[in-house]
């Protein structure tokens, strides 16, 4: 019997049913959204083992960035759940600077086994077993602002669709690895994020060349994986890899270009610099690439390519430092990242992606409602992206700012055209199609979003739930609801922090017939927000077309959203 897929039994008293998403006393039956039974039943797996924040977002987030707050909010509600208290514990105890403890007993009714202790054996089966968890369907998500999202910073998830190699007449396709820091300051990991990022933009702006966007490439940092074997995950035709080893003010860069096929080297080299010329070494990086893959580019990316987004490399260091802050998504990180833009735009004033990822971040907080002055915060915002692109025209993640703010402000032309030129200035740029099929869905043109979406989907193959929700409701809006509940479901099982997904996914089991499991999903965007009303939606939701709108709203006040 598989332990992952059966109930199970804690202190002999609540009754745990992982496919059907409940817990079960008596009477009392409690359902749990998807991440919240995901960690029990990883617990369960681990009985009596203190186990880490670290492994949790390893195993059961499946190494995403998630901010400190998920996984403690994820407990809070385990404990609710089980009536359970966190200073005299019955079920789940907190150890200090350690991590979560399941003290509870857990047995599998019916099992040939006992009650489960913390044995090796049966821990080492429990861990087999795990790796067979099926996919939840439903889910508790928190407000992470309604309808729009931001793919700039996407949480990877490994796709279901196997890919298959590149065709002789397809073209050269590459992924860039995340260079390895192997200097002895962990400090010193932006330089290495900042080299792989840039580089994967440079190629990003070849029309010749297919580039897998750094979401996908990010999820092999640290993990000791063949060529090979990545090109076959990636269907690529080469793999990028690159070290880098700083020493005082002097840096060495190692990098190779891989041949996925053969695992064999294309190219090869070692600088050897002052850490002033780490810009220098991109672009000698970036060259080579292009010389070894025999790519013909245009005069005009020529011209891109030379183009810098600063020359200050201290300015630099705090747009690194404001990109991995902000990752954390809370209201107090999007403040400090903040400050780190500021101050890269205190040493270089023409820092036009600073002045963009700024204006992201307010938006953050205007869909939050983490603002005061919700009007001026966005105008700030519009502001700040249009001086982005004044400044740094050149590069696709200024005009993705700004066309994020355009269809926050449900401007939708202003909208497609900043991310139209956004793509057409990096023609592999993932990231650009995805908000460009989203812009499209909520123009009332599924079809065309369905098409953007794909295409974005080929370039970050281990896409987040943002891409399923575009798809997802894509199909609501071609009145193909199967589709969109399968697509909707898989993206509320890869986030918490989607309402959006659950309004869609309620109003399309209203279409679908399935009435209960609609009102089960208000209850849970109730939860979330208390204040979620027909009303609120209408005043929000960026769709154009009046008619899909009230279509929308309608199945919503049918699944029980108060007015």
């Amino acid at each position: 019997m598989k332990h992952s897929e059966s109930n199970l039994l804690l202190n002999n008293e609540w009754r745990v049913s992982p496919t059907e998403g409940v817990l079960s006393r008596g009477n009392e039956i409690v359902h749990l959204e998807p991440k919240a039974m995901d960690v029990l039943i990883y617990f369960a797996s681990r009985p009596g083992e203190v186990i880490s924040r670290e492994e949790l977002e390893r195993d059961v987030w499946s190494g995403a960035v998630v901010g400190y707050d998920a996984i403690t909010n994820t407990v809070i509600k385990l404990r609710k759940a089980l009536q359970d208290n966190a200073r005299h514990p019955d079920y789940i105890a907190t150890i200090p600077k350690k991590g979560y403890q399941l003290i509870a007993s857990v047995t599998y009714p019916g099992d040939h086994e006992s009650e489960i202790d913390t044995s090796k054996l049966l821990i080492n089966q429990s861990r087999k077993a795990l790796l067979s968890w099926p996919t939840h369907k439903t889910g508790i998500a928190t407000l992470a602002g309604i309808f729009v999202f931001a793919l700039i910073s996407l949480w990877p998830s490994t796709s279901s669709v196997i890919p298959v190699r590149n065709s002789a007449a397809s073209p050269q396709s590459i992924v860039v690895l995340p260079f390895d820091n192997i200097g002895d300051d962990p400090k010193q990991e932006y330089i290495a994020n900042g080299i792989t990022q840039d580089i994967i933009t440079d190629l990003s702006r070849l029309s010749n060349v297919l580039v897998i966007s750094s979401n996908t490439s990010s999820t092999y940092k640290g993990k000791k994986i063949s060529s090979i074997k990545v090109g076959t995950d990636l269907n690529v035709n080469f793999v990028l890899k690159g070290s880098i080893q700083q020493f005082g003010d002097a840096i060495r860069v190692n990098v190779q270009l891989v041949n996925s096929m053969t695992g064999f080297n294309v190219w090869a080299q070692r600088y050897d610099r002052n850490l002033t010329e780490v810009f220098s070494v991109q672009d000698e990086v970036t060259d080579s690439i292009v010389k070894a893959l025999t790519v013909k580019i245009t005069n005009q990316e020529k011209r891109r390519l030379a183009q810098r987004a600063t020359a200050s490399l201290k300015a630099y260091d705090y747009f690194q430092e404001g990109q991995k802050i902000s990752m954390l998504r809370t209201k107090e990180s999007f403040k400090q990242a903040r400050e780190a833009y500021q101050k890269a735009i205190s040493l270089d004033p023409n820092y036009g992606r600073a002045y963009g990822a700024m204006a992201i971040t307010l938006i953050f907080d205007y869909q939050r409602g983490w603002v005061e002055t919700p009007t001026e915060t966005l105008d700030r915002a519009q502001v700040l992206a249009k001086k982005a692109v004044s400044l740094d025209n050149s590069t696709p993640q200024t005009y993705w700012a700004l066309s994020f703010i355009y269809l926050t402000r449900k401007e939708y032309d202003k909208a497609e055209k900043a991310i139209t030129e956004a793509i057409r200035i990096a023609p592999n740029y993932a990231d650009g199609y995805g908000l460009h099929a989203l812009i499209k869905m909520y123009l009332g043109q599924p079809q065309q979003a369905l098409e953007l979406n794909k295409k974005g989907m080929q370039l970050n193959p281990f896409y987040s739930w943002q891409y399923l929700f575009t798809h997802g409701s894509a199909y609501y809006m071609k009145a193909d609801y199967n589709s969109a509940i399968t697509e909707l479901e898989k993206a509320q099982g890869r986030n918490q922090n989607a309402i959006q997904v659950k309004l869609f996914l309620a109003a399309s089991y209203i279409k679908a017939g399935r009435l209960n499991d609609a009102q089960w999903m208000i209850d849970e965007i109730q939860a979330l927000n208390p204040t979620a009303t027909i009303s609120d939606i209408e005043k929000t939701i960026p769709i154009a077309d009046t008619s899909l709108k009230l279509a929308l709203l309608d199945d919503l006040r049918k699944a029980g959203l108060p007015e």
